[in-house]
């Protein structure tokens, strides 16, 4: 891992599938982070890196793209296991690696700055450790969390008002779940916020809530330059 990228413990480590360790499938769940909207040209983060797997003398992951705009932590607890079963190729193996990003939804304020969470805070923190209790079940589990928002751009379609106090308490509530069962957490907000605000301004859409072309970028970058997509490549070109 780069010095620059902060995650949440330095002993989480993915434990990959001896199997199938040179070529993994990978499952990437959440919300429009994944899904990738507000990059026109690229098609987001997710669908970058399974571009960049395709090109010959890459470790020839596969990854597919199961991100939905708009989702929050309980919808992508009640889809996970559906999808990770039919996510299953080459007599019908399932994925070796689940990719998690969801949780800026649950943290917004609905109709005003002083309105109710969209999900309450105690009721996210019961649902994020359902959805990593499950997803850990399955497979090796990675989560990249979200980028901080604009809040001179608020409210998002004139009901949502996201903000920094908010995001920072959902997403410490993910990353300490995530510790608490070494799952490798990707600190997005904390690594873009440290950059200064011209940074993570210059990588935001005109709404202010989603990544823009260059910001989808950085963030290919942050992953590529994570410790445990870094294994999982060392992995490929060890054998």
């Amino acid at each position: 891992m780069t010095a620059s990228v902060a995650w949440s413990s330095q002993s989480s480590v993915i434990r990959l599938p001896q199997v199938h360790r040179h070529s993994l499938r990978l499952v990437a769940l959440g919300d429009s982070l994944v899904y990738g909207y507000g990059d026109p040209e690229g098609g987001g983060w997710v669908e970058r890196l399974r571009r960049q797997w395709m090109s010959p003398g890459s470790p020839g992951h596969v990854v597919y793209n199961l991100g939905v705009r708009g989702n929050r932590a309980v919808q992508v607890r009640d889809r996970l296991e559906h999808e990770f079963r039919h996510r299953g190729e080459l007599r019908n193996r399932v994925p070796d690696v689940i990719i998690l990003s969801v949780g800026v939804n649950d943290s917004c304020k609905i109709q005003s700055d002083q309105g109710r969470n969209y999900t309450d805070f105690e009721q996210f923190q019961t649902v994020i450790n359902s959805l990593l209790d499950s997803a850990q079940n399955l497979c090796s589990v990675l989560f990249v969390g979200m980028v901080p928002v604009d809040e001179t751009k608020m409210p998002f379609q004139d009901c949502l008002y996201y903000n920094h106090e908010n995001q920072y308490r959902y997403k410490e509530a993910t990353r300490l779940a995530c510790l608490e069962r070494n799952i490798p957490y990707l600190d997005i907000f904390h690594h873009w916020l440290e950059q200064g605000e011209s940074f993570w301004k210059s990588r935001l859409s005109v709404d202010g809530l989603h990544p823009n072309t260059i910001g989808y970028q950085t963030l290919l970058q942050d992953v590529l330059n994570w410790e445990p997509i870094l294994q999982m490549n060392r992995s490929h070109h060890s054998r």
